[in-house]
Order: C-alpha cells, then sequence, then structure tokens
C-alpha cells in the first residue's frame, strides 16, 4: 500500500457513518442478545474457544448478525474470508473455496466462510458452497433476515446451528446511544453534546430494536444542529423527532423456485421434491417401463427411506399397488401419483437400519440368553421357573413398566435412534424418557446397600423404581418453562435422570450438572460422547466445603441459570439455608429453583409391615411411639422436618414459593436378607442403624422380637414401600 491508498482508507475510516464506526469489536463491547451471548451460552464458549461450526444467525436489521461475524473474525485463529450474497457469484464462491482449501494446505488451519444475506443465494449458488460446507473445507457463518428454515437451502440449514438474534430492548439502545456519546476515538466523546431525556427516550423507541437506526438517527442529529454560544450540542425532542420519522417495515420476498437434482426416481423421492419425482415416474412409464417395478420400488421406499417417521406411507402404497392391479391402465395412472406424492411430501427417517446394527451384534458378539422372566412359562414354568417375575406392562399406568428385556450380556446397548421426523419425533422422546428412567433404577438399585448381583437383577425386575423415577422427573420439569436457549444446572445428578429431560428443553442452550463422586462424573461424561462437543452438558464434580455443597466456583465464573432443578438435593445436608442463599446467587433475575425433596416423617415405617398377631399390643405400641420419636429427632437433620419445614427455610433464604404439592408413592421394593442384616446392626460406626436408633425406647430383647418378625415378614419379598415427595417452585424475592 503506497502513502495515496493508505491516506484514501483513512478518509474512508474517519468518513464513515457512526453506525459502523461505533460497530463492537468484542464480546465485552456488544450490547443485548444475552439469551445466546451470556457467560456459559453455547455460542460464547464456542467463540472464546474457537469451537465453531457452521453457523445461520437469524434476526431483523440491526440487531448485530454481521457484528458477530467479525466479532468472530477478531478473536478466531482460523482464516477469515466474507462474501455479500447480493453482490457475489458462484464464480467469488468458488475463488473462496480454493483460497480455503490453498489455506489448510499451506497452513493446516480453517477457513470461516461468512455470507451477509446469505437467503439472497439462488440455488445454484447455495449447491456450488454446500459439499465444502459438508467436508468441511469452509466453516459456514451466514447471516438473513428471512428465516433461514423457509429461504436458505435445506441441506444448508440442516448442517448449520441456528441462532436467533430478538430485537434490541429500549435499554440496549440507550446503552448504545450512551457509548456513542462517549466515546471519544469512534464516537462523540470529544464534542460537548446534551442529550434531552425525552428525545433519548423516543429514539430508542421509534428505532423499534435497530442499532443501526438508532445511530444513523443520532449521527443525523449531531451534524445537523448547530452549538450554542457555549459549544454545547443540544438535542431535543423536536430534533429527534426529525431524525427518526418512522419506524423501518420488513416484507417477505418471493422465494426462489427450484427443483431437486433430477438423477433418479429414489432420489427425487428422498429429496423430498414432488415434481421432479413425477417427471421421472412419468418418463419411467413414456418409455414402457412396468409400472409394478415402479410400486415395487416405492414399497421398499417407504420401509427404507420413510419408515416410523410415517408408519401410513407403507399400507397407503400398498392399498394403491393392489388398486392399480384392479384398475389397470390407463386410469391406474391415478394410484401411480398418489404414491408417488405421498411418499415425496412425507417425512423421512431411515430409522430401521437399527435392524442391521442389531443383526451385526448377533453376528459378532457373544450370545445372549433369554432372561428367565421373558421365557414362555406355558411349558416350563413349574420345573425351571420360567416366565416368573414377567410384569404386564397392560397392568401399569400408561401400558408400561420398567423391567429387563434385553439379555445380562446386552444390558444398556441402544440400537433404535429415533429421528425428529413426523410420527417419529412424537416417539422420540418417550423412549428416551423410558431409557433413562429403567438405566435410573438401574443404577439406583445397584447402589443398593449389602445386595447380591441376583438380587440387583430381581430388584429391577420386580420393582416398579423406574417407573416411580420417571414421575418424578416429569413432575418436576412440569414446573418449567424454559427457553431453547435456556442456561439449566442440575444439582445432584446421580443416575443422570434429569439431565437429559433438560437437554430435551433447551436444544440450544447449556446444561450444567453437579456429580456427586468421580465416578458418577465418569459414567456420565460418557453417556453423551456422542453428542457434538458444544452440545454436550458441562458436568463437574461437585464441589463442597466441610461437607456441603458449594458453588461458589460458579458464582464466582459469573454464570447465571434460567432455572436449577434437582432430586433430593436439600434433605442430605444439614444446613439447607446455606445451600439455598447459594442456589440464590447463581440464579438469572427470572431463573427459577425447582426441587424435588423426599421427606422422611410422611414414608414408610417398618412397624406397618407386623401383622398385629405377631407381636404384643404393649410391643407394638412401644415400637410406633419409639419410630416416631427417630424421625421427630431435632438433632437429625435428615428427618426432623415436614414439608412446610422446608419451605420455611426456603422462605427465609430469600425465595417466594410458587407453587408446590406433596405426592405420595407406592413402590414395590426388594426388601434382601443382607439389607435388613444393615438395619439391625448394633453399633455401626458410620452412622446409627434402625436398631441403634430402636434402643431409645426398645430392650435389646425386644429389638431382637422385632427382628425376627420382620425377617420372617419382609425377607426376600417385595413389598410396596411407601414415600412422600415435595416439590415446589420458587423465585428470588425482590
Amino acid at each position: 500500500m503506497d502513502l495515496f491508498d493508505y491516506s484514501l482508507q483513512s478518509q474512508i475510516k474517519n468518513d464513515a457513518p457512526l453506525a459502523d464506526r461505533l460497530r463492537p469489536r468484542t464480546l465485552e463491547e456488544f450490547v443485548g442478545q444475552s439469551h445466546i451471548l451470556a457467560a456459559g451460552r453455547l455460542l460464547n464458549r464456542a467463540i472464546q474457544a474457537d469451537q465453531l461450526s457452521s453457523l445461520i444467525f437469524f434476526g431483523p436489521p440491526g440487531t448485530g448478525k454481521t457484528t458477530l461475524a467479525r466479532i468472530i473474525a477478531n478473536t478466531t485463529k482460523a482464516q477469515f474470508l466474507s462474501l455479500n450474497a447480493v453482490l457475489s457469484g458462484v464464480k467469488d464462491i468458488r475463488d473462496s473455496i480454493a483460497q480455503a482449501e490453498n489455506y489448510r494446505k499451506e497452513y493446516q488451519r480453517r477457513t470461516i466462510l461468512f455470507i451477509d444475506e446469505v437467503h439472497r443465494f439462488n440455488k445454484a449458488q447455495q449447491d456450488a458452497l454446500l459439499p465444502h460446507v459438508e467436508n468441511g473445507t469452509v466453516i459456514l457463518i451466514g447471516a438473513t433476515t428471512e428465516n433461514p428454515y423457509f429461504e436458505v437451502n435445506k441441506a444448508l440449514v440442516s448442517r448449520s446451528r441456528i441462532f436467533q438474534l430478538n430485537p434490541l430492548t429500549a435499554e440496549d439502545l440507550g446503552r448504545i446511544i450512551d457509548f456513542a456519546l462517549s466515546n471519544r476515538e469512534r464516537g462523540y466523546g470529544k464534542l460537548n453534546i446534551r442529550l434531552a431525556e425525552d428525545a433519548k427516550d423516543h429514539l430508542t423507541r421509534v428505532a423499534n430494536g435497530d442499532a443501526r437506526a438508532v445511530l444513523n438517527a443520532l449521527e443525523l442529529a449531531v451534524v445537523t444542529s448547530q452549538p450554542d454560544v457555549e459549544g454545547w450540542i443540544h438535542l431535543n425532542l423536536d430534533v429527534a423527532e426529525e431524525s427518526i420519522q418512522k419506524k423501518a417495515i420488513l416484507y417477505d420476498k418471493d422465494g426462489d423456485v427450484h427443483f431437486d437434482t433430477i438423477s433418479a426416481f429414489i432420489k427425487s423421492l428422498r429429496g423430498s421434491d414432488p415434481d421432479a419425482a413425477l417427471y421421472w415416474m412419468a418418463k419411467m412409464v413414456y418409455g414402457g417401463e412396468d409400472p409394478r417395478f415402479i410400486f415395487r420400488r416405492m414399497i421398499i421406499f417407504a420401509g427404507e427411506d420413510i419408515g416410523m417417521a410415517d408408519p401410513g406411507a407403507l399400507p397407503l402404497v400398498m392399498s394403491a399397488a393392489q388398486a392399480f392391479d384392479y384398475v389397470g391402465m390407463p386410469e391406474g395412472r391415478f394410484h401411480l401419483a398418489e404414491a408417488c406424492l405421498y411418499l415425496a411430501t412425507a417425512p423421512k427417517s431411515n430409522s430401521g437400519f437399527a435392524f442391521f446394527d442389531a443383526l451385526r451384534s448377533v453376528q459378532e458378539e457373544k450370545d445372549g440368553d433369554v432372561p428367565n422372566h421373558l421365557r414362555d412359562g406355558n411349558r416350563d414354568k413349574e420345573g425351571f421357573g420360567h416366565g416368573k417375575g414377567y410384569l404386564y406392562p397392560h397392568a401399569y399406568k400408561d401400558h408400561w413398566v420398567s423391567q429387563q428385556y434385553l439379555p445380562d450380556v446386552m444390558q444398556g446397548r441402544v440400537f433404535y435412534e429415533p429421528t425428529k421426523q413426523g410420527y417419529e419425533a412424537t416417539v422420540r422422546d418417550q423412549v428416551a424418557r423410558r431409557r433413562e428412567a429403567q438405566l435410573a433404577a438401574m443404577l439406583e438399585l445397584t447402589a443398593s446397600e449389602g445386595q447380591t448381583w441376583e438380587e440387583q437383577w430381581k430388584g429391577r425386575t420386580l420393582g416398579n423404581t423406574g417407573e416411580i423415577l420417571g414421575s418424578i422427573r416429569d413432575h418436576l420439569f412440569s414446573y418449567l418453562s424454559l427457553d431453547r436457549h435456556g442456561m439449566v444446572l442440575c444439582l445432584q445428578t446421580g443416575s443422570g435422570l434429569l439431565l437429559g429431560e433438560a437437554l430435551r428443553r433447551v436444544p440450544e442452550g447449556t446444561v450444567y450438572a453437579l456429580a456427586d463422586n468421580p465416578r458418577d462424573e465418569k459414567t456420565l461424561k460418557s453417556r453423551f460422547l456422542d453428542r457434538d462437543p458444544l452440545l454436550r452438558p458441562v458436568i463437574q464434580l461437585s464441589h463442597k466445603r466441610d461437607g456441603v455443597l458449594d458453588l461458589s466456583h460458579l458464582v464466582q465464573e459469573g454464570i447465571l441459570f434460567d432455572a436449577v432443578i434437582g432430586r433430593a438435593v436439600l434433605s442430605r445436608y444439614p444446613d439447607k439455608t446455606t445451600i439455598l442463599e447459594q442456589i440464590g446467587r447463581v440464579l438469572s433475575d427470572n431463573g427459577v429453583l425447582v426441587l424435588a425433596e423426599n421427606i422422611p416423617q410422611a414414608g414408610q415405617r417398618l412397624s406397618a409391615y407386623i401383622p398385629e398377631s405377631r407381636i404384643s399390643a404393649h410391643l407394638r405400641k412401644k415400637l410406633v411411639e419409639t419410630e416416631a420419636t427417630i424421625y421427630a429427632d431435632v438433632d437429625n437433620p435428615q428427618t426432623n422436618w415436614q414439608g412446610e419445614t422446608l419451605l420455611s427455610w426456603v422462605r427465609s433464604a430469600g425465595f417466594h414459593i410458587e407453587k408446590h404439592t406433596q405426592t405420595r408413592f407406592l413402590n414395590d421394593v426388594l426388601i434382601s436378607p443382607q439389607k435388613m442384616d444393615s438395619w439391625f446392626v448394633l453399633d455401626k460406626p458410620d452412622r446409627a442403624s434402625y436398631a441403634d436408633q430402636l434402643r431409645e425406647g426398645l430392650t435389646l430383647a425386644e429389638i431382637e422380637s422385632v427382628r425376627k418378625v420382620l425377617f420372617s415378614e419382609l425377607a426376600g419379598k417385595v413389598v410396596s414401600w411407601k414415600t412422600t415427595w415435595l416439590f415446589f417452585k420458587a423465585v428470588r424475592k425482590r
């Protein structure tokens, strides 16, 4: 660059409009869009970590789409190229791709290609870009004011993460005006300007969330106003009204009309292009192809490419084929056309390929025996106990109950992954929720004290723990209304029961999870390894100080959550108020706390399992009174509270209770002899056993009598165990 070029560039920079000069250069300068850019949010973390995938920013003018792309250009180590869809053609795209390929060869670094107004690219231009986005030659960042789901190539949309930018608030625009008036280098900080408050309010209101509009109006007001004798420029309401007279109005444009690549009939069906599919089918019929061959191909397509996304596709094609055989040509062409159009416009899913994964497992892996409770009990029930323990799903709520169906060696394997298309989308979450509840039940029962492997298996097979855990999860989330970009903190995640549902509720957001111990932390992380690294939950080991949950590390990082959720969080700690106060410090202004807590005092008493005829009335009375004393012990923070007690602690910690309910569950629980032994161990070193606590009101001889009766009534049996849970939703007091 020579002296004249440098002078020209400097002049252009100095003469640039105020909106361009004040364009933020860092995330710290960026104003608004906190729902995607606040500390800990997905996009913020992706930019800071320089781990971007293809993005499309969608929102009205002046909300920061292009600015975000430039901030990324300033922070990324990748090469940054920029195109404007209005001014660029296929040649420009090819040149950019060539630059990206050369840069990767020479420096082994990625290239980010920013395309402003990407919706203005026609079909040929978008098709030219697609393969290079798909193979990773470039990372696309597109900006559009139009809905990308309608205006951008579906293939590009499916390979990109969509971030919707909202119009800026009046407060956001006010901060931008203040920055413009105070910045001495790029704004008007060197001038003496007095902006009347009502004039500022008018500018921020009429700009309609558009930062560019408010800065253009401010610039016009400043340059057209003369300073007074003391050198002050006064911007009053009259000046503001002249500078910005009306809001910008958005209107939709006509979309490009396009056809899918005409390569084959099946590919046109798979691409959901009914016009191309009809064209190719007409060509086959005109050329003399047997229509029955076309029907056979459509029958295969209905199973392979549509499948569970629309289970009605297969019977419709079969009916059309049967009708064709009955009617014949030429009227049978209506049935060809009906089947073709249905398949082309139906949602698509190839999840049926899960069968081949299962087939490969059968061929290559160790053979798994049929679990005993699933075997046919008609022949060998008496001799071998086949079928014993099977739970008939129709006898349970929603015709489902948690039990083991896979062979022992295959427990935890997943073959079928429902897609998000059509009918299959309606069963996707249901399948995931049931798997999570069954896994949580398996993990919790496996961790039961003193149980053998066989007893753990029986507990999973005979109990309804998974069903109850699923009900607790669903009850908790019924209290929540989360934004797709939300921030959620799961406390005491344990088996991960709440984690999967939280991820489904905030697909474009971030979920933090605190694990109790390194084993749980490792297990939970392994469950999400197949997800995009930026979309995985942030799983951390719980910090504890003096045995109490410590959230100070989140406070120090400035991370705020829209929701904090947990199951049995407070009941395990003596100092519940301190934990609640810590939670309050990590909640956003509109954040909510939703917890489910088991109330021991309202739970099951062992005395209820003893028939009246088995012990004397005197001993029963002493046992019941002693149990009541145990649960009311003021020195035992795990049992000395009722639901209202806990809610009062929540209020004293600075929360307002918006909603709360108490729900009773009856859980089918296997009581193993080992578990009963642990209840009646005397002088237990780590914590008092049930027998230790009974010594407050019973003699050793009486305790032994109770033990013998309970052993005969409970040991090795599945019993109905009562638990009572308190659910509540709270917000910080203002």
